[in-house]
């Protein structure tokens, strides 16, 4: 039996019974290479996933784009009939060209069709927790975003899916979204590194909405600093686990789903849960996101 990991507390969705662990997991790496195609041992990659809820995680991270249909469907694989308080947060918006880019799939028909892809794919009647992708792959684009939102609050009326969140928005477009229906997250590009967030999560925290920090970990550039290294060597820790750690202690609405596609990464990732930074580290660690545009 896998023992279970103090993942940081729990955190409740606004106006929902949905209790998450803080430490949650990234469904994205569990694709092939460029988040295209199957990866190249399904079987590892159901084992990551069933370790990581033998350890405490119930909360998944996914979408029917990554692969595309890929992750959804290990998901399902892994896990169906799924445990009960198992929550799996997909989101819309978006959809593969044949030349593995990234492209917009905000109209109404598309984001109908991604909604039933997730549902299929996933062996769902009806989805936990959906978020509105929209701007580019990593930072918000300005303009309104009632179109689309509009069509997920219809889903929800229609028994599609219980929750709306949103992704890659800026504050005014959160603003615009809680005239359209009730947002339980928001999930943006944000590390200690990247700080253009930190007047939104503390809004967010005071509404109780939660924050999802998307590439904590730095992405598709992992996060390289003296300052964290030398933070991870004075607390025998990796520089990751570290990052994952000062994310939890930032505020207690943000919950983290870093992914990998191996048992051994998600073992230090789960660690990084019960890692405390004293204060003079923390200090210290500030340092990095200085002219990130707080």
């Amino acid at each position: 039996m896998i023992e279970q990991v103090d993942l940081a507390g729990s955190f409740t969705l606004p106006d929902t019974s949905m209790t998450l662990n803080r430490m949650g997991y990234g469904a994205m790496q569990l694709a092939g290479p460029e988040v295209w195609g199957p990866p190249r041992d399904v079987n590892a990659a159901i084992a990551v996933l069933r370790e990581a809820v033998e350890s405490g995680v119930n909360h998944i991270d996914t979408s029917d784009f990554y692969g595309p249909h890929v992750t959804n469907r290990i998901i399902k694989r892994a896990f169906h009939p799924y445990p009960d308080g198992l929550v799996i947060v997909t989101k819309l918006g978006a959809r593969r060209g044949a030349d593995k880019s990234w492209l917009h799939a905000l109209s109404r028909q598309e984001l109908i069709d991604g909604a039933h892809d997730n549902l299929r794919n996933l062996g769902l009647e009806t989805l936990d927790v959906v978020n509105l992708r929209v701007g580019g792959i990593m930072e918000p684009s300005e303009g309104s975003i009632e179109e689309p939102l509009t069509v997920l609050a219809e889903l929800k009326r229609q028994g599609l899916t219980r929750h709306i969140g949103l992704s890659n928005i800026t504050p005014k477009q959160l603003s615009e979204a809680q005239t359209i229906t009730e947002i339980v997250c928001v999930q943006n590009f944000y590390n200690v590194a990247h700080r253009k967030d930190d007047a939104l999560i503390d809004g967010l925290a005071a509404q109780g909405i939660a924050y999802v920090p998307f590439f904590p970990l730095g992405g598709f550039t992992p996060l390289q600093s003296s300052t964290l290294d030398a933070a991870a060597a004075s607390l025998q820790a990796t520089p990751m686990q570290v990052a994952l750690a000062w994310l939890l202690q930032r505020s207690p609405n943000i919950l983290l789903i870093p992914g990998t596609s191996s048992v051994g990464h998600l073992r230090e990732n789960l660690k990084a849960a019960a890692l405390q930074i004293p204060a003079q580290v923390l200090a210290d660690l500030e340092s990095i996101g200085r002219g990130s545009g707080q």
